[in-house]
C-alpha cells in the first residue's frame, strides 16, 4: 500500500464519523463539554430595573438643580422590592441589585449625599437612567446565547446557570481503549532488566484524550503474542470504547502483531502507511464501530499522530465543528534544508521577534525517540512534502502544542 497524504488519511479517519448521541448533565458536570443543541435563556437578565450602585432611589427632576432636599420613605435591598412609590421631593434608599422602585427614574450615590434622620441631602445632581440596569440589560427570555457545537468553558455555564438551565443537552463523551504493546515494555517505577525500556506513550496519549474530554480506558502493556493482544483488543470492545488507540506493533516486522491481532478480530483496514515524519506507520481502520488508530511505537510519532488524528476525531465524535489544530504563521529562526516526499512535523520552541512576529526555531535533533526535546517544543513547524529550502526570516507555518483547555 503506497504512502498516503496526511490530508488524505484525516479524511478517512473521519469519513462517515456523525457525533454521539446527546445527554443531559448538570451544569456541575457541564464544563468541557460540547453542547448538542441550542440553548436559550429561561428567563431575562436582569428581570426588571434594578441599581447598580448603592444610593438613593429618586426623580431625575427633584434632583436635577442642586443642593436639594428628598424625604426618606423607605428602603430597597437586593431581593426586597419596596412596596410604595417615590413621589415628587421623596427617595428609597437602595442597594446595588435592587429593584428601582416605581416613580423613581435614577440613582443618587451615596457619595453624593449626606443624611440626617429622614431627610437626604444631595449635592451632586443625577440624570434620568443615571446607575440603573435596565431590565434584559444581559438577556431576554428566548435569545439563544449558547449555539449547538460549543464546547463549554467555566463561562458559558455560568452563562447558562444564569438563563436558569440547571441541566444542559450535550454529546456524550467518547471513549477511548489505550494500549500499549512489545516486550520490551515495563512500567514506570520498575528497574528495567536488559533490553527493557519503561512505558510512557499511554500517558500522554491518556492526556490528550482527556484534555480533550474523553473518557480514558487503560488496557495497559500486552506482550508481543498475538493471544494476548487480541485479549486486550477484546477488553476494549467490552468496555464500550468508541476508539482503539494502540502504541506499537502497527507495522509489519516479524513482532509487529498488532495488525494480525486486528486482522483476527475483522478489523477493516483503512490504511497503514502515511507520508508523514515522525509517524509514518500509522494505521487506521474500523472493527465494527470502534474506530481503531495504530501509532507507531516511538513516542514522538505516537504522540504526533495522535494530535493530528486522535484530536480532529474525538472532536467529531463529540460534536464540535473546529476539527484540527489551527495554523499559524511565525518566521523562522534558522535556515532549512529541502524536504523529501513526507510532510514534517518538526519540533519547535517560539520566541517574539522584535517586531512581535513569532519566531520558530526546531530543535536541535529530530529523532522521533526524544521525549525530552517533545516536552519542550512550544509547536510542530509543518513542512509540506518537497518543500525547497527555506532561510531564516521565511515565513512558515506551525500548530501550537498547547491545548486550548
Amino acid at each position: 500500500m503506497a504512502l498516503m497524504s496526511v490530508a488524505d488519511a484525516l479524511s478517512r479517519v473521519l469519513d462517515g464519523v456523525e457525533p454521539l448521541p446527546p445527554e443531559r448533565v448538570p451544569l456541575n458536570e457541564a464544563q468541557g463539554r460540547v453542547l448538542a443543541a441550542d440553548v436559550a435563556a429561561l428567563r431575562t437578565q436582569p428581570p426588571a430595573d434594578v441599581s447598580a450602585m448603592d444610593g438613593y432611589a429618586a426623580r431625575a427632576a427633584d434632583v436635577s438643580s442642586v443642593p436639594a432636599t428628598l424625604k426618606l420613605i423607605g428602603e430597597v435591598a437586593a431581593g426586597h422590592p419596596f412596596d410604595g412609590e417615590v413621589g415628587a421631593g421623596e427617595t428609597a434608599r437602595i442597594f446595588t441589585g435592587g429593584v428601582v422602585p416605581p416613580g423613581a427614574d435614577t440613582i443618587v450615590i451615596q457619595e453624593n449625599t449626606t443624611r440626617e434622620g429622614n431627610s437626604v441631602f444631595v449635592t451632586t445632581s443625577s440624570a434620568p437612567g443615571r446607575h440603573i440596569r435596565r431590565a434584559g440589560l444581559d438577556f431576554a427570555t428566548g435569545q439563544t446565547l449558547l449555539g449547538k457545537g460549543r464546547r463549554l468553558t467555566d463561562r458559558d455555564v455560568m452563562l447558562a446557570a444564569a438563563m436558569n438551565h440547571p441541566a444542559v443537552p450535550v454529546h456524550r463523551r467518547p471513549r477511548v481503549a489505550v494500549l500499549g504493546t512489545g516486550d520490551e515494555l515495563v512500567a514506570p517505577g520498575t528497574t528495567p532488566g536488559p533490553g527493557e525500556i519503561v512505558y510512557s506513550n499511554g500517558f500522554a496519549l491518556m492526556g490528550l484524550a482527556r484534555a480533550e474530554g474523553a473518557e480514558v480506558i487503560d488496557l495497559g502493556i500486552v506482550a508481543d503474542r498475538i493471544e494476548e493482544t487480541i485479549v486486550a483488543i477484546r477488553r476494549g470492545r467490552e468496555a464500550g470504547a468508541d476508539i482503539l488507540l494502540t502504541s506499537g506493533g502497527a507495522s509489519v516486522g516479524d513482532y509487529d502483531l498488532v495488525q494480525q491481532a486486528l486482522a483476527a478480530e475483522g478489523l477493516k483496514l483503512s490504511f497503514w502507511r502515511v507520508a508523514l515524519r515522525p509517524g509514518r506507520p500509522m494505521m487506521h481502520g474500523r472493527l465494527g464501530a470502534m474506530h481503531v488508530l495504530g501509532l507507531p511505537g516511538n513516542p514522538v510519532s505516537a504522540y504526533v499522530c495522535a494530535f493530528l488524528f486522535l484530536v480532529p476525531l474525538l472532536r467529531r465524535l463529540a460534536g464540535r465543528a473546529d476539527l484540527e489544530a489551527k495554523s499559524e504563521s511565525a518566521v523562522l529562526g534558522c535556515d532549512l534544508p529541502q524536504n523529501d516526499e513526507r510532510a514534517d512535523y518538526l519540533r519547535a520552541t517560539l520566541a517574539s521577534g522584535t517586531d512581535g512576529v513569532l519566531v520558530v526555531t526546531p530543535v536541535p535533533v529530530q529523532d522521533s525517540s526524544m521525549m525530552a526535546a517533545l516536552a519542550k517544543a512550544d509547536c510542530l513547524l509543518v513542512r509540506a512534502p518537497h518543500a525547497p529550502a527555506a532561510k531564516a526570516g521565511s515565513r512558515c507555518a506551525i500548530l501550537k502544542l498547547t491545548p486550548a483547555f
